[in-house]
């Protein structure tokens, strides 16, 4: 099954001067539910991702052999392209995994035109490898596999997302005004029909840390009835893509998947 032409990122960035003065506007945005997001010392400490490069040629990270290999769709955080992802793809390749990106450029929102280029890409993986697909997203990524999940619940195996802001106030985070002008619409109004915080029917995990410093740890954790399981991780919100711990959990999730 061919999939259709991926849809360019760069078409959602501003296109005229009117269309910029717009999404300006959009990122002042006064608005009345200033809610509680990460403070000051948790967003510095993202910084961790500096001293990463420098790490990372002196780790040594044992990763055990999967139970049962998966097939692994791997979706982007906002503004990132999937080859943030590429350290992670490779640790769950080292398990026995199978892993695929989701055959799009960087992640600049939702619209309906990228989703059904998504539930494609997601057909065209289910039927090459003959198994259910585990969607793995990282921040928006998250709330993506959630949505194709939700359409597509008979291809996916399960979900797991990190750091993912699927549950309370969409500005409950550090990124919402940096979102509303790349997006182009307001972070509570995307362009498609979904209600973010329902459950997808298949297993749902979420991985939060109380150490995030972009998405509050409430939206990334979730209310019962919004996920099956929630697990706490102790990394920064960028470290979701790179942290020993959080590929491990991830690993967990996959040897636990139906």
């Amino acid at each position: 099954m061919a999939t259709r032409p991926a849809p360019s990122s760069f078409a959602m960035l501003p296109a005229s001067r009117e269309e910029f003065t717009r999404r300006v506007q959009l990122a002042r945005e006064a608005v009345e539910d200033e809610t509680a997001r990460p403070g000051l010392r948790y967003l510095a400490g993202e910084l961790d991702v500096l001293r990463e490069p420098v790490r990372r040629p002196f780790r040594k990270l044992a990763i055990p052999a999967a139970a049962v290999p998966r097939t692994v769709m791997l979706l982007p955080g906002f503004a990132t392209h999937p080859v943030r992802m590429r350290y992670l793809a490779r640790q769950l390749e080292r398990a026995g995994h199978t892993v695929k990106r989701w055959g799009m450029g960087f992640n600049f929102g939702p619209t309906e035109e990228n989703l059904a280029f998504l539930e494609a890409r997601l057909e065209e993986v289910h039927a090459r490898y003959g198994r259910d697909v585990v969607l793995v997203g990282w921040s928006l990524g998250g709330l993506f596999a959630r949505e194709l999940a939700k359409r597509r619940p008979g291809l996916v195996a399960k979900v797991v997302t990190m750091g993912t802001p699927f549950s309370g106030n969409p500005r409950a985070n550090n990124a919402w005004r940096i979102y509303q002008f790349v997006a182009g619409h307001r972070v509570d109004q995307p362009p498609i029909e979904t209600v973010v915080a329902e459950k997808p029917p298949v297993e749902t995990v979420a991985l939060w840390s109380p150490r995030d410093g972009i998405i509050s740890p409430r939206s990334a954790r979730g209310l019962a009835h919004e996920r099956d399981r929630a697990v706490a991780l102790r990394c920064t919100h960028i470290g979701f893509s790179y942290a020993p711990e959080a590929i491990h959990a991830v690993l967990a999730e996959l040897d636990r998947a139906g």
